[in-house]
């Protein structure tokens, strides 16, 4: 006779260090994802594959973005409806560094989905030149989160003020 079955011990939380690493997208076009991604939203440049895939990062990290054609060389995005990436979120440190990244979105005369104040952060929201989500936020400090009266978080999606974000941009001077 078999022994009785142990019943399964419950799943462990992943170690609080545990952080994304890096993204890696399927594009269409390598030099017009390069533009959007290095030109316009500020990552360098880390390694080239050839023609085919680049590696973007910032603060000297060796990829937090990967870039490829390997399988989708001028091919569509994928249709709406459909499983997929829904966005990938850029965090950025400070207000005033989202609100200069929505300024070079606004230079390069690119459009944006939806910009929304969620009380934990405020996010700015577009598409790639392949049709992938982006989500450009930065994090309110925990202690200004909204909470209910029971202490869990209480989040909402509020419009967000996009001029006065905006006016919190850096100059040019001080970079």
């Amino acid at each position: 006779m078999p022994p009785p079955a142990t019943p399964p011990l419950p799943p462990l939380p992943a170690d609080s260090q545990v952080r994304i690493g890096h993204v890696h997208l399927k594009v269409a076009e390598l030099e017009r994802a390069l533009a959007f991604y290095r030109d316009v939203l500020g990552f360098a440049v880390t390694q080239r594959y050839g023609r085919q895939a680049v590696f973007l990062s910032v603060g000297g990290y060796h990829h937090h973005l990967g870039l490829n054609t390997w399988e989708s060389a001028g091919g569509p995005p994928p249709p709406a409806g459909t499983t997929g990436l829904y966005h990938v979120a850029f965090l950025y440190p400070t207000r005033a560094e989202l609100a200069d990244a929505g300024r070079r979105v606004a230079q390069a005369g690119l459009t944006l989905d939806g910009a929304a104040d969620h009380g934990v952060s405020e996010a700015l929201y577009l598409r790639d030149p392949d049709g992938n989500g982006v989500e450009l936020y930065w994090d309110r400090p925990p202690d200004q989160w909204p909470r209910a009266a029971d202490g869990t978080l209480s989040m909402f999606t509020r419009p967000l003020d996009l001029p006065g974000l905006l006016k919190s941009a850096p100059g040019p001077s001080a970079r």
